[in-house]
């Protein structure tokens, strides 16, 4: 098929490197003679009553782009198959409505930057009939059909400096410090950033955590006696937001549940820190990191990851390629890239190899 006008939206969570990915997209789409329009708010903007109000894109507009943090057309959690109606009321499905409303714009086809919800989204739209491209974003780096998704390195950084930043207080009043860190059902970014800053403890959700265990563990390296100043000062644990203790759900916000049917979850770092300083001798402080932990300017990883996704993404258009998602093999940026089906977006999510990196019985990492 021939592929003259495309739009673009970014869904989900924002994550440095995705400007990266429009602006590697538009700059190739303008050299291919690929109108881009900018399609603002994720999937919201097919349904929104303002649907016409795209904005074109070309290379002038974009060219500074890739030092941004977040994303430049904005965001939601829009679910077109079950979303608000016009002047409110029950959700509904609206999907036929998002099919029509891109026809009405006279797009060729719809680029989706997002993670497994909007590319979820994009898969279902697709056997509908509408052309759709995936680009993967996720700090969580757990979509599945991707070694790598964008924004993960740079918030992995950012965990690791608030890691860093913890340590010294921790270190100073003997304390043990909580750093809670996002992560629903994987801990890929509670994980490394845990190795990179030398956390004494990891707890992930893939593996459930026992509170005596902790206990025990902290009274192994702070026990003694407290005059021995060769003895450990301090104590870090990175715990992942979806991590939960044996026998326990996750622990969540109290706000209703997303498009997605998602709970917001926050507070498991808090807990543990409370159960630490009740139910043992030590002192202990939780730091939520937040949405903190994925703002900022992209690092260097998720600027050229972004450019060759959108690269990538742009020259599928050429080809006439719809229906695929841009897919990475290997160490980034050092890594191999191709076109998968759109489908694999919505397969089992990726989780940390407990088996071979996990230690369950220390809660570190076994490398």
């Amino acid at each position: 098929m021939a592929i003259k006008r495309v739009g673009v939206l970014t869904g989900g969570g924002d994550a440095p490197g995705l400007n990266a990915a429009i602006k590697g997209l538009v700059t190739r789409c303008n050299e291919l003679n690929i109108e881009v329009m900018g399609l603002h708010d994720g999937w919201q903007a097919l349904l929104d009553p303002h649907w016409e109000e795209a904005t074109p894109l070309d290379h002038t507009m974009v060219r500074r782009w890739d030092r941004d943090g977040g994303t430049n057309l904005g965001s939601s959690r829009t679910n077109p198959f079950k979303a608000a109606p016009v002047g409110g009321g029950e959700p509904v499905d609206r999907s036929d409505e998002a099919v029509r409303n891109a026809g009405r714009l006279k797009l060729d086809a719809v680029v989706a930057m997002g993670g497994e919800d909007t590319l979820g989204v994009a898969s279902k739209l697709s056997r509908k009939g509408l052309p759709v491209l995936g680009v993967p974003k996720t700090i969580d780096n757990d979509l599945p059909g991707t070694d790598y998704t964008l924004g993960f390195d740079t918030a992995l950084q950012n965990c690791l400096e608030s890691i860093e930043r913890a340590r010294t207080p921790a270190g100073s009043h003997h304390m043990v410090m909580v750093v809670e860190i996002m992560g629903r059902h994987a801990g890929h970014l509670a994980f490394w950033s845990g190795v990179a800053g030398g956390a004494d403890m990891i707890l992930i959700p893939e593996h459930p955590f026992s509170y005596q265990l902790v206990y025990q563990l902290l009274e192994e390296r702070l026990g003694g006696n407290p005059r021995d100043r060769k003895r450990p000062r301090y104590a870090l644990i990175a715990v992942a937001e979806g991590a939960t203790a044996v026998d326990e759900s996750v622990v969540t916000a109290d706000v209703p549940v997303d498009a997605f049917g998602h709970v917001r979850l926050g507070g498991i770092g808090n807990l543990l820190s409370e159960k630490i300083h009740t139910e043992t001798r030590f002192e202990s402080r939780a730091v939520v990191l937040g949405h903190a932990q994925r703002g900022g300017s992209p690092g260097a990883i998720d600027r050229i990851m972004g450019r060759m996704f959108g690269v990538v993404a742009a020259d599928a258009l050429g080809r006439g390629e719809v229906g695929k998602m841009v897919s990475a093999r290997g160490v980034a940026p050092a890594c191999t890239l191709s076109l998968v089906d759109i489908s694999a977006a919505s397969g089992p999510i990726r989780l940390v190899d407990v088996k071979n990196v996990y230690d369950p019985e220390r809660y570190v990492a076994k490398i």
